[in-house]
């Protein structure tokens, strides 16, 4: 279910989860409540440059984690990207590279990343440079 960035749900989740929360509100960016019948189960999101999409803010509440959720959320997220004319994801993690690499993504060199994906805000200032940039080519 498609959320606005300055929900305050949104923003405690992701902070909780040491996520960031600087540009929640910045055009270009969509957020997403995943839920499970009527429970909010987590939340994410991504923002789109062009052909590609940036898949950020991924995190499933403590008590529904290790359910297959956040390999289902992602799934979804990206499927949505793709209808919105993404054919590449990309994402940065400090923590959670085996867990995307399990999802098909591979480990790139930020050099080889297109300038868009550089130079968002995400990449350029809000993760650390020692993030891992992973990629994958989206179907539809």
């Amino acid at each position: 279910m498609p959320i606005a960035g300055h929900e305050g749900e949104l923003r405690d989740a992701l902070k909780g989860a040491d996520l960031p929360i600087d540009d929640l509100n910045e055009d270009g960016r969509s957020f997403f409540r995943i839920v499970r019948g009527v429970d909010t189960i987590g939340y994410g999101g991504y923002e789109l440059h062009g052909n590609n999409a940036l898949l950020r803010s991924i995190v499933i509440a403590p008590p529904h984690r290790h359910k297959g959720l956040g390999r289902r959320a992602t799934d979804l997220l990206l499927q949505r990207a793709y209808a919105n004319g993404a054919r590449t994801g990309y994402l940065l993690t400090t923590t959670a590279a085996p867990f995307f690499e399990s999802l098909g993504f591979i480990r790139i060199d930020r050099a080889t990343a297109p300038e868009a994906i550089l130079r968002s805000r995400q990449a350029s200032k809000l993760c650390p440079a020692s993030a891992a940039l992973l990629a994958k080519t989206l179907q539809g």
